[in-house]
């Protein structure tokens, strides 16, 4: 009579192996979700400037991120998998979106623990971001501003370094396709400043020439 134990023993150890993977697969997902949504808050608290709470959102992601990496570690296909990466993503979005806006030096790779494909497509997803408070400058200010100047010309500069990266989209995370948008973004907010700087110089015309007219007729 043949002997099943030696391969019953066998089963059950990758039972108990695929357990433990799937455990940490969903707890994997679930803390992508919250380092999604923590990343969502750090990124409006920028746009409202309130600082000190996104500072201590931008805290909380550090620390959610390596709690999402350290329980992946045994299982590289978890970490690179869809929802890992993603969220990974948003957190490169969240720390530089804040840098840009505050003037400070960006966090490398090395610092974040996030590798090259998820922080550069989330410089694409920062580019989009500083379209934004670009739009929410001109409509507090109504008029063209400086900072908005700034803004632009980050979003050019991140531009110009993403079309340089010809490489396969298995390798860059569908990093071209993010291209094309921040592309999109650029060219629509190049011209809405266009736009804006064009009405201020003649709010400005207008108002010298007004101010002719008053001292003309006092002088008369």
């Amino acid at each position: 009579m043949a002997d099943f134990s030696a391969f019953e023993h066998i089963s059950e150890t990758i039972r108990a192996a695929f357990a433990a993977k799937n455990s940490a697969r969903d707890t994997a997902i679930n803390r992508s979700r919250e380092l999604i949504r923590l990343c969502s808050e750090c990124i409006r608290a920028i746009h409202r400037q309130e600082w000190t709470a996104a500072e201590t959102r931008l805290t909380a992601l550090r620390t959610a991120a390596d709690e999402l990496r350290a329980g992946v570690t045994e299982y590289p296909d978890l970490l690179y998998s869809g929802y890992t990466q993603d969220a990974l993503k948003e957190v490169v979005e969240a720390f530089a979106t804040y840098a840009v806006i505050r003037q400070q030096p960006l966090p490398p790779p090395a610092e974040l623990g996030i590798e090259g494909a998820a922080y550069i497509n989330g410089m694409a997803e920062a580019a989009t971001e500083l379209r934004r408070f670009i739009l929410d400058i001109l409509r507090r200010e109504d008029a063209h501003s400086a900072e908005a100047e700034r803004l632009l010309d980050w979003m050019d500069t991140i531009y110009d370094s993403l079309v340089t990266f010809d490489f396969p989209d298995a390798i860059t995370g569908d990093l071209r396709r993010r291209t094309d948008a921040v592309r999109g973004v650029l060219e629509r907010t190049r011209g809405d400043l266009t736009h804006s700087l064009r009405q201020q110089k003649l709010q400005d015309a207008l108002a010298r020439f007004e101010a002719r007219v008053l001292q003309d007729h006092d002088g008369g």
